[in-house]
C-alpha cells in the first residue's frame, strides 16, 4: 500500500514534496503536543537564540524543515538514481580521497541535520559505504528503509553485534562505515556527555572503531537549500586524535550551529534509555 504511493510521490518535483512537507510539519506539530514541546524545549535548551523573538522565527523555521524532510524521503529512496544524485551538489569530495589514500578505511559521521538519507546514499556511489541503522518497530517500515536505502554501493547493518562487527570487518577491507553520532545507545553502548549543555547518553561506538582500525573520521551533512533546488554536501575530516564521547557531541554541535533550523529538535536526544542509571548532577560551588 506505502510502496506504491512513495513511487508516485517520488515522480513529484522536490519543490512540490517540500511545500507540501512544510504543512505536514505543522498539521503534526499542532496535532502532536509532546512532538511540540520536546522541539521547542530542545532548540530554547541550545541556547542558539538568545533573543525571544529570533527563537520563535526559528521555531516556525524548525517545523517546516522537518516536514520536508519527512515528505522528500519518497524522493531520495524512491526515485531513479540518477534523478536523485543530480540533487546534489558538493565541493568536498577531496576531503574523503584523501582520507581514502591512508587505506584505513573512514567512518562517516552524519548527524539527524538536513537530509541524511541523501548524505549516505551520495556517498555510497563513490565508495562501498556500511552504515547502521536500529530497526524499526514495524516490520513494513522497516521493509521500505531497506528499499531506499540499500542501492549502489549502499548497504544497511542492523544495529546489534553482527551489524558492529560488520563495521569492523568492512573498515579493515579500507571500506567506509557510516553512523548517527547523536542517535541515543542502548544500555551499556554509551556514556553521558554534555550536548548543548545537557547530559546525553552517547555511544562510544565511534571511539572504539577509530581506536581499533585507526580509520580516518570524517563528519557530513547536506544541507537543503530553499525552493527545491537540492542539497549542498559538506564533507569535513576531523584533525584530532581520539575522538572521544565529549569531543563527539562537540563536533557535532559545531555543525547544528551552521543551520540550526535543519537539525531534527523534535529527537529524544536527551531520554534516559532502559537500565541506564540517570546522571547524577555536579554540586554547584
Amino acid at each position: 500500500m506505502f510502496l506504491p504511493l512513495l513511487r508516485v510521490l517520488a515522480r513529484l518535483p522536490l519543490a512540490w514534496l517540500h511545500a507540501a512537507g512544510a504543512a505536514l510539519g505543522w498539521i503534526v506539530y499542532l496535532a502532536s503536543p509532546v512532538y511540540a514541546s520536546r522541539l521547542r524545549e530542545n532548540l530554547a535548551a541550545s541556547g542558539i537564540y538568545s533573543d525571544a523573538r529570533d527563537l520563535d522565527r526559528a521555531i516556525r523555521t524548525c517545523v517546516a524543515e522537518t516536514g520536508k524532510g519527512a515528505l522528500e524521503l519518497a524522493k531520495i529512496w524512491f526515485a531513479a538514481l540518477d534523478e536523485v544524485l543530480k540533487l546534489a551538489h558538493c565541493e568536498t569530495w577531496h576531503v574523503v580521497e584523501t582520507a581514502q589514500r591512508e587505506g584505513r578505511g573512514v567512518i562517516f559521521l552524519t548527524p539527524h541535520l538536513g537530509c541524511f538519507e541523501i548524505a549516505g546514499l551520495y556517498t555510497a556511489q563513490h565508495l562501498p559505504l556500511t552504515a547502521l541503522y536500529r530497526p524499526p518497530r514495524q516490520p513494513w517500515l522497516e521493509r521500505l528503509m531497506m528499499a531506499g536505502r540499500n542501492r549502489g554501493n549502499a548497504r544497511a547493518s542492523p544495529a546489534n553485534l553482527r551489524g558492529v562487527r560488520t563495521l569492523y570487518k568492512a573498515l579493515q577491507r579500507g571500506e567506509s562505515v557510516g553512523l548517527l553520532p547523536d542517535q541515543a545507545p542502548q544500555v551499556g553502548e554509551g556514556v553521558w556527555a554534555d550536548f548543548f549543555g545537557r547530559p546525553a547518553y552517547t555511544m562510544t561506538l565511534v571511539r572504539r572503531l577509530q581506536k581499533q582500525t585507526g580509520a580516518a573520521v570524517v563528519f557530513l551533512f547536506a544541507e537543503r537549500l530553499p525552493d527545491g533546488a537540492g542539497y549542498v554536501l559538506h564533507y569535513e575530516r576531523y584533525a584530532g586524535n581520539e575522538l572521544d564521547e565529549r569531543e563527539l557531541n562537540a563536533q557535532v554541535e559545531a555543525l547544528v550551529r551552521r543551520c540550526p533550523t535543519q537539525y531534527l529538535w523534535s529527537y529524544n536526544r536527551y531520554k534516559v534509555p532502559s537500565g541506564v542509571q540517570k546522571p547524577v548532577p555536579e554540586p554547584q560551588t
